[in-house]
């Protein structure tokens, strides 16, 4: 159950007010987020809309997309090995709650065949989902594509598949397993299978699910653990917007920079799928930011 009110002190002491007598999370172990969205009848600047929402950790994933330890195109590698020890740090406070971390670098699951945390995915009970998981395939997994009932066209011109670098790179399988800067600890889980993080959830009675990771315009929404199924399974869903990158070259339209293409999908993602927050809301340390990226995001 999500609490949202608000953002205000008044409103937040009275979360914790409502929220601890009952039992429904402890102020400890609870994650404090505030959620950013842009609904259609936003009457703030920039048209968003910020709400605290009191998430009990226990009943919480998150699922890190992608963070594979190499790329075909040499400037995502960069901004991966550059987010990779932040995101390690916010998975070891997030965890430190009681938070579910599922680990899903796509096609790789292999190199963990023998590990408890890959085996862990594979023995969690069936559960029946409430609607037909993705089928269809791209890239080594099901993949959900865009829904055009639910949602615009993606701001950013991706087609030339995003590779930023003077000299474009040659696409080519690149990557064998999860970048080794992020600790896949004890009570963790692999998978990047749709049925498997779906059993992984309804055995832990998880509600909450928080996508991190690469890249946002491709994988974090369209895998099968991705935003767009975890939304249409009906769970609670929030994108964490500085733990993650796109594929974007700016020569491509509407140009500007990298960072604008991300922020824009960000954008996209708060209107049509589900609510951002950044990673200070769990460390309590400052946000993420890239070094070319300013900052404010």
């Amino acid at each position: 159950m999500t609490a949202l009110v608000y953002r205000s002190p008044v409103a937040v002491g009275l979360v914790f007010a409502l929220l601890t007598p009952t039992g429904a999370a402890d102020p400890e172990s609870s994650l404090k987020l505030t959620l950013r969205s842009r609904p259609a009848d936003a009457k703030a600047p920039g048209g968003t809309e910020e709400k605290v929402a009191a998430w009990d950790s226990k009943k919480t994933a998150i699922i890190v997309c992608d963070m594979w330890d190499d790329h075909w195109c040499k400037s995502a590698t960069a901004r991966v090995g550059e987010l990779a020890g932040p995101m390690n740090e916010m998975l070891k406070a997030a965890r430190a709650k009681g938070v579910l971390i599922i680990h899903a670098p796509s096609t790789c699951t292999a190199y963990y065949k023998d590990t408890p945390q890959r085996k862990r995915a594979i023995a969690a009970p069936f559960a029946a989902v409430p609607l037909p998981l993705a089928t269809s395939e791209r890239w080594g997994t099901a993949w959900n594509w865009p829904d055009a009932k639910r949602e615009g066209v993606l701001p950013i011109d991706d087609s030339d598949m995003g590779c930023d670098c003077k000299v474009k790179c040659e696409i080519r399988s690149a990557w064998s397993r999860q970048i080794a800067a992020i600790e896949i600890a004890e009570p963790d889980a692999i998978t990047d299978n749709g049925q498997e993080t779906w059993n992984l959830l309804a055995e832990r009675k998880i509600d909450n699910v928080i996508l991190c990771g690469v890249h946002l315009n491709m994988c974090v929404l369209g895998r099968p653990f991705g935003i767009r199924q975890m939304v249409r399974l009906g769970k609670n869903v929030a994108l964490m917007r500085d733990m993650t990158d796109t594929m974007y070259n700016p020569d491509r339209p509407p140009g500007g920079t990298h960072f604008d293409g991300t922020d824009r999908v960000v954008a996209h993602v708060e209107r049509f799928w589900c609510p951002s927050f950044v990673s200070t809301d769990i460390t309590g340390k400052p946000a993420f930011h890239f070094k070319a990226a300013p900052t404010g995001r």
